[in-house]
């Protein structure tokens, strides 16, 4: 896909025109923005990278683990476009002479950056519908599975399960460490964690806006099965038409607003528990 209309759109919103992404630098100097990261996978390497740009008075320290690393660097629309580049459907992007693409593939702990930026809190939005037993059940297809099919519980298994794992973990080290006196904690903090998802399965509605496609995209996205699946997950990971867009966003609102009681206290100034 040609992604520079989202490098536009980008560079227009941001007020990037220079690259630098300048409202970071104002945020962290206005004090209300103590850091913030993007992590993307690298081509060349082979690891996962997490840029961060924090204030120079934060004390927040650089870290590297198995496969994955941070680097301080001021962060600019290429590290956005780079952290976004869904394989095989976005092109790679370069960023100091290396190539980089989705911050997904790679990152085993998703929440692991905001834990390494010193988050007691930490609020995670999931594009995963909770799914019942009785849904997760139902079978989504009939017979062999279509490319689209394989290639969405793929995409599933890179960019979600490991979203959901991580949560899980988590809230087992949180009731670990409630059963631990202070003195034996090592080191390890309860961080409060709240998972937002949709109400609806994003799979199914991209289903409903699939006639729309543009006929040469739906051609090709026919041939690989989309019509044969009830759930077309790798199909919501591409479609940007505005019809579908917008029910996303109305989703979104509708969603964040049934839950608003329970964000705003969880965003509220209370400490976090022992």
């Amino acid at each position: 896909m040609d992604t520079a209309p989202l490098r536009a759109l980008l560079e227009r919103m941001l007020n990037a025109a220079s690259g630098d992404i300048d409202g970071i630098a104002r945020s962290l100097q206005a004090g209300w923005l103590r850091a913030i990261a993007l992590t993307a996978s690298c081509y060349t390497t082979d690891q996962s990278i997490t840029w961060v740009q924090t204030r120079d008075d934060c004390g927040i320290l650089t870290w590297e683990r198995p496969q994955r690393k941070s680097a301080a660097c001021t962060l600019q629309v290429d590290h956005v476009m780079a952290s976004s580049a869904l394989p095989f459907f976005f092109p790679a992007v370069e960023v100091d002479t290396a190539w980089y693409g989705d911050g997904g593939i790679r990152l085993t702990a998703p929440l692991s950056p905001a834990v390494h930026l010193g988050a007691s809190r930490i609020l995670a939005v999931s594009t995963r519908y909770a799914r019942s037993r009785a849904e997760a059940d139902r079978p989504a297809v009939v017979g062999y599975p279509p490319p689209a099919q394989v290639a969405g519980v793929l995409y599933n298994a890179i960019f979600l399960d490991l979203l959901d794992t991580d949560a899980l973990h988590m809230r087992q080290i949180n009731e670990l460490i409630a059963r631990l006196p202070e003195a034996q904690r090592d080191g390890l903090r309860h961080i409060e964690l709240l998972v937002l998802r949709p109400s609806e399965d994003l799979g199914r509605l991209a289903n409903a806006y699939e006639a729309e496609l543009p006929r040469a995209f739906r051609f090709l996205t026919r041939g690989l099965g989309t019509r044969q699946t009830r759930s077309n997950d790798m199909l919501s990971l591409v479609m940007f038409q505005t019809d579908y867009i917008q029910r996303l966003l109305e989703l979104g609102e509708a969603d964040a607003t049934v839950r608003l009681p329970e964000i705003r206290r969880f965003l509220s100034d209370r400490p976090p528990q022992p």
